[in-house]
């Protein structure tokens, strides 16, 4: 079963390069374009995409507060931002937002096809290190508590542990190595750390180790 992508820009070139390089994949259907954020909603609406490729700058609604409204849909779908700086300060909001990652708009072709297919699988895409930057950077202007909130109780020390690692950037299959467990017992820890903080994806809980204060942006621990 095909994976459907709408994409949202501006740009009528960005918008229909990316559909040619998408459309070489067999499990890859553009099933929608949008010039601006507003037609990215009425797009996602109407062809219930699985993965929507969004542009953080756009006329009539930014990509934002597209993300915003497209996030907040029944069974919405995955939103990938689109940026041209990857230290860009909008991309942190898009993150809180909703969105599940980002990728630059020079990205090379098997970089988008793999990005689409991890977010449509219910993955984040949060590994990038240049997606560790920004989060780090831009969660460091937000104000937030000293120590770790009320919520990061229901965690035992060892999800914590693994909070923290996720937030630094690192794969399931790294977390196992660096705690010396089986992958799997990874994957059981960040499914519960999600269940029990309320977020839908680890970008989610990227966000919240940084904003509770339990991972520290200049230090990244």
């Amino acid at each position: 079963m095909s994976v459907r992508v709408a994409v949202a820009d501006d740009q009528e070139v960005v918008r229909a390069g990316f559909g040619a390089l998408l459309g070489t994949q067999p499990d890859l259907e553009v099933v929608a374009t949008a010039a601006d954020g507003a037609a990215a909603v009425r797009v996602c609406r109407d062809h219930r995409p699985d993965v929507v490729l969004m542009d953080v700058r756009m006329p009539v609604m930014d990509g934002i507060e597209a993300t915003r409204r497209v996030t907040a849909e029944p069974d919405p779908p995955r939103v990938l931002m689109l940026t041209t700086f990857d230290l860009d300060e909008h991309v942190y909001d898009a993150l809180v937002a909703g969105a599940s990652g980002f990728l630059l708009k020079d990205v090379t072709a098997e970089r988008l096809f793999d990005a689409v297919r991890v977010v449509a699988a219910g993955e984040a895409l949060i590994a990038p290190a240049v997606t560790r930057r920004l989060i780090g950077e831009f969660a460091r202007l937000r104000p937030r508590p000293p120590s770790p909130g009320p919520a990061l109780d229901a965690l035992t020390p060892r999800e914590t542990d693994v909070l923290r690692l996720v937030a630094a950037g690192l794969s399931n299959a790294e977390i196992a190595g660096r705690l010396v467990v089986g992958e799997e017992t990874v994957k059981t820890h960040v499914s519960r750390i999600l269940r029990k903080l309320g977020l839908r994806d680890r970008v989610q809980a990227v966000v919240a180790a940084y904003e509770s204060g339990l991972v520290l942006p200049r230090s990244g621990r």
